[in-house]
C-alpha cells in the first residue's frame, strides 16, 4: 500500500508539473493573420463595442483547426469563411482567451483563406481583461480607447504579428478618432429616426505591424512641427495649449534616438507622429507604430519627459523590432524603459541617469523573484509583475551590460542591433551572441568579462546580491594595502564589481571580480584610507539590494495596492517596511495617507505627525503632511488649529505638486471634505482625489503626495 500510495504520490507530482509546463509553454497558432479589414461601431450609451474583422490568415503547418485570441467578454455569433458558409467555433474554458474555429477542410502550409469574425460586447472590465486588473480598452458615454494588448479584435501570435489593415472606427459625432494608420478625412452619418448622427473615421495601415490601437472623444488637433517632424497632436480642447510643448519635447527625443539607435525608416525624412491623450484608468502611456498615447493623469502642464522618451523608445524597440516571442520582450519593453534613462542622462546630465537607475532599482526589487526576466511568458503582460522584472529590472540589466562593454561598444551594439532587426523579430539567443562579437578585450588589470555567467544570472535566474564587506588596512612601505572580503548570499554570482577606496588623497578604484558567496580582494593606495571610505560599486552600475532599496520597494508595493482602493492592504505593506526602517517618513506618510481616505483621522493625524518627526525623505512630506493634518482639523470642527498647520506648510517654502496654492486655498476657507477635488487646483490635480474613491493612478516619482503605481518617470 506504501508503495501504491507512493506511485500515487508521484503521479500526481508529475501531472501538476506536466500542467504547469504546458500553462506557462507559448501558445502555438498553427496561422498567422496577415491582413486585417474591421469595421467597429463603438455604443458610448451601451459602453459596448459590435465589430466585424475580415481576417486574411496563411498556414503554417497541417491543420484544421484557427486559434485566434479575442477579448473574453466579446461574444462571437458567427465565424464565415469568404464564400458565406458558417464555420463551428467555441471558446477555451481553461483560457477563455482563446478562441477556435473549426475549418471545413484541413489546410497545409502556405495556403491562405479568409475567415469574417462578428462580435459584440463590453470591453471595460479590469477583472475580465486579457491582464487582470490592468484596462487596455474602455468605452463610457464620453470617450473609449481600444488598445492591441485588450485583444478588441482576433489576434495571432500576440506580440510578436505583423500585418496591414483598414480600420474602420464609427462613433458618434460628437466623438473624434485618432490612433495607428493614415487617417481619411472622417465621413459623417446623419441620424436616423431618434439614433444619434455618427461619424465614420478609416484608418489605412500598409506597413505591416502591430498597428490597431485607437482612442476617441472630446478631441481636438493641434497640428504641429518640430526639428523636421510633423507631429499631429490630440488633446481636449481645454488643454491644447500644451500641444506646442509636448511636440517640441517629444521632437527632441525623436532627433536624440534617431542618433543614438538610426532613423526610423529607410526614407528620407522625419516620420509623421501622433501624439493625443487618452482617458484616465488605463496604462501611463502605450506606444503602437507611429502613435503615442499619454493617460489624462500623465498629461501634465510641463511635458513629463521620462514618460514621453519611454514611449517614444517604443518606436524603435515594439514597433520596428519586435520579440521573437513573448519570452523575448526584454529586448523591446526593458530597452524602451532604459532608453528612458539614456534620455535623462542626455537632458539631466548624470543626476539625471543615477535618478532613473534608483527608480528601476526600486521598481524591480518589488516583484523580482516573480520569475526570470527569459521567462517572461509566466507573467500577464503589463501587470505589476510584469513591469517589475520585464522593465524595471531589464533596463537595470541594459545599465549593467553598458558598465561591462563600455559606452562604445554598448552604442554600436544597439546601432546594430537595429539596423539588423529593423522589420523583423528577435531572440535573446540572437541579442547574445551579438553581444558577445561587441565584448572588448579586458582593460589591463581588469578580470575579464564572462557573458555567459552574466546573462545566466540576469536573464534566467532570479535574486539580487546584497553586499557585505569586511577589510582590514595595513601599512606598506609604498603606502597602504587594503585586504578584505565580500559577501554575497547568491552562490553562481560571477561578476566584476567596481571598488573605490576614498584616501586622504585621491582617491582609488579598482575591479574586482566577485565569484561566489565570498570573494577576497586586495587594493593598494598610496595615501591612507578614510575611515569607512571603502565603497562597493560606487557609481550604482550594479542592481543590488540594500535596507533602503528594500523599503522603498516595500512602500512602492503599498502604494499599488492603495492606488486602487486596498488601503488595509497597503498599510501592512507600510508598516513591514517601518519595520525594517521605523523613521521613514515617506512609508509613515503613506500610512496617514491610507488612513485618511479610511476617514480614520486620528490614527491619519498620528502618522502625519510620525513623517514630520522622521527623516524628511522626501523632502515633500514636511510641507504636505501639514497640509493632510490641516484637512483632518478642519473636517473635524477645529479651524484655528487648522490654519496653524496651513501657515506651517507655507512656512516650509516647499512648493512640491502645488503645495503652497494647496496649503493657501484652505488658509481662505475650511476643507470641506470628499467635494473638494472638484475644484482642486489646475496644477496638480491629482494631488487632493475625492476621499469616496481611490485615488488617481499616477508614475510620477516622490514628486508629490500621490498614490502612484510605482517608482518612476520623474522629469
Amino acid at each position: 500500500m506504501r508503495k501504491t500510495y507512493r506511485l500515487a504520490a508521484t503521479l500526481a507530482v508529475l501531472l501538476f508539473a506536466a500542467a504547469l509546463t504546458y500553462a506557462q509553454a507559448p501558445r502555438a497558432f498553427p496561422f498567422r493573420a496577415t491582413n486585417y479589414n474591421v469595421e467597429v461601431m463603438i455604443s458610448p450609451d451601451q459602453q459596448t463595442i459590435s465589430g466585424e474583422a475580415k481576417v486574411d490568415f496563411v498556414a503554417r503547418q497541417v491543420a484544421r483547426t484557427v486559434l485566434v485570441e479575442l477579448h473574453p467578454d466579446l461574444r462571437v455569433t458567427s465565424v464565415k469563411t469568404s464564400d458565406g458558409q458558417s464555420l463551428n467555433f467555441a471558446r477555451d474554458n481553461d483560457s477563455p482567451l482563446n478562441l477556435t474555429v473549426a475549418l471545413p477542410d484541413t489546410a497545409t502550409p502556405g495556403k491562405q483563406f479568409t475567415l469574417t469574425f462578428e462580435y459584440n460586447g463590453p470591453v471595460s472590465s479590469e477583472d475580465d481583461s486579457p491582464t487582470k486588473g490592468v484596462r487596455f480598452a474602455s468605452v463610457d458615454k464620453t470617450s473609449a480607447y481600444l488598445l492591441l494588448p485588450a485583444r478588441w479584435f482576433p489576434l495571432t501570435d500576440y506580440p510578436s504579428n505583423r500585418y496591414t489593415g483598414t480600420f474602420n472606427i464609427i462613433v458618434p459625432s460628437s466623438f473624434a478618432v485618432t490612433g495607428t494608420g493614415k487617417a481619411d478625412a472622417p465621413v459623417m452619418r446623419p441620424g436616423i429616426g431618434n439614433a444619434p448622427a455618427q461619424a465614420s473615421y478609416t484608418f489605412h495601415c500598409d506597413q505591416p505591424g502591430p498597428v490597431g490601437s485607437f482612442v476617441a472623444g472630446n478631441l481636438q488637433l493641434s497640428p504641429q512641427s518640430a526639428e523636421g517632424y510633423s507631429i499631429s497632436v490630440y488633446t481636449p480642447p481645454s488643454q491644447a495649449p500644451t500641444a506646442s510643448g509636448y511636440a517640441n519635447s517629444l521632437a527632441q527625443i525623436m532627433s536624440y534616438f534617431s542618433d543614438s539607435f538610426g532613423p526610423l525608416t529607410n526614407q528620407p525624412g522625419a516620420p509623421s507622429l501622433t501624439l493625443a491623450q487618452m482617458p484616465d484608468g488605463s496604462l501611463p502611456g502605450y506606444s503602437a507604430p507611429g502613435l503615442l498615447l499619454i493617460n489624462a493623469s500623465q498629461w501634465t502642464p510641463k511635458p513629463n519627459e521620462r514618460v514621453l522618451s519611454r514611449l517614444a523608445a517604443g518606436q524603435w524597440w515594439g514597433s520596428q523590432v519586435l520579440p521573437a516571442t513573448a519570452s523575448d520582450v526584454w529586448l523591446t519593453d526593458g530597452l524602451s524603459r532604459y532608453s528612458e534613462a539614456l534620455y535623462a542622462e542626455q537632458a539631466d546630465g548624470v543626476a539625471g541617469l543615477h535618478q532613473a537607475l534608483e527608480d528601476f532599482a526600486v521598481g524591480a526589487l518589488m516583484f523580482e523573484d516573480a520569475a526570470p526576466i527569459a521567462q517572461a511568458q509566466r507573467l500577464y503582460p503589463y501587470s505589476d509583475e510584469y513591469r517589475s522584472v520585464v522593465a524595471d529590472k531589464g533596463a537595470m540589466v541594459f545599465h549593467m551590460l553598458r558598465a561591462d562593454l563600455g559606452d562604445d561598444a554598448f552604442t554600436s551594439l544597439l546601432k546594430d542591433f537595429y539596423k539588423q532587426h529593423m522589420g523583423k523579430t528577435v531572440s535573446i539567443d540572437e541579442f547574445e551572441q551579438m553581444t558577445a562579437a561587441k565584448a572588448p578585450p579586458p582593460k589591463k588589470g581588469d578580470p575579464p568579462l564572462n557573458l555567459v555567467a552574466f546573462f545566466s544570472q540576469w536573464l534566467n535566474s532570479t535574486g539580487v546580491p546584497e553586499f557585505t564587506l569586511q577589510y582590514i588596512v595595513y601599512r606598506t612601505p609604498k603606502g597602504f594595502k587594503v585586504v578584505g572580503k565580500i559577501h554575497q548570499d547568491l552562490d553562481t554570482f560571477r561578476m566584476p564589481v567596481e571598488m573605490k577606496v576614498d584616501t586622504e588623497g585621491n582617491p582609488e578604484t579598482k575591479k574586482i571580480l566577485v565569484n561566489g558567496t565570498n570573494s577576497t580582494f586586495e587594493i593598494d593606495t598610496f595615501g591612507r584610507p578614510k575611515p569607512n571610505g571603502i565603497t562597493i560599486d560606487p557609481n550604482n552600475n550594479l542592481l543590488k539590494s540594500s535596507p533602503h532599496l528594500r523599503v522603498r520597494a516595500q512602500v512602492a508595493r503599498g502604494e499599488e495596492l492603495a492606488a486602487v482602493g486596498k488601503y488595509y492592504e497597503a498599510i501592512q505593506e507600510y508598516r513591514a517596511a517601518l519595520d525594517i526602517q521605523p523613521t521613514y517618513s515617506l512609508a509613515h506618510f503613506r500610512t496617514g495617507e491610507a488612513m485618511f481616505y479610511q476617514k480614520n483621522y486620528q490614527a491619519a493625524a498620528n502618522a502625519f505627525r510620525s513623517a514630520l518627526g522622521g527623516d524628511l525623505d522626501p523632502k515633500w512630506t514636511d510641507v504636505w503632511s501639514h497640509i493632510y493634518i490641516g484637512k483632518i482639523y478642519d473636517l473635524l470642527g477645529q479651524r484655528e488649529r487648522a490654519v496653524n498647520e496651513y501657515s506651517l506648510a507655507q512656512h516650509t517654502n516647499d512648493d512640491t505638486a502645488g503645495a503652497q496654492q494647496e496649503a493657501g486655498r484652505w488658509m481662505q476657507k475650511p476643507y470641506p471634505g470628499e467635494n473638494a477635488s472638484s475644484t482642486a487646483p489646475a496644477a496638480a490635480p491629482s494631488n487632493n482625489p475625492p476621499q469616496t474613491q481611490a485615488p488617481a493612478k499616477s508614475d510620477q516619482q516622490d514628486n508629490g503626495p500621490v498614490l502612484k503605481r510605482r517608482p518612476e518617470d520623474t522629469q
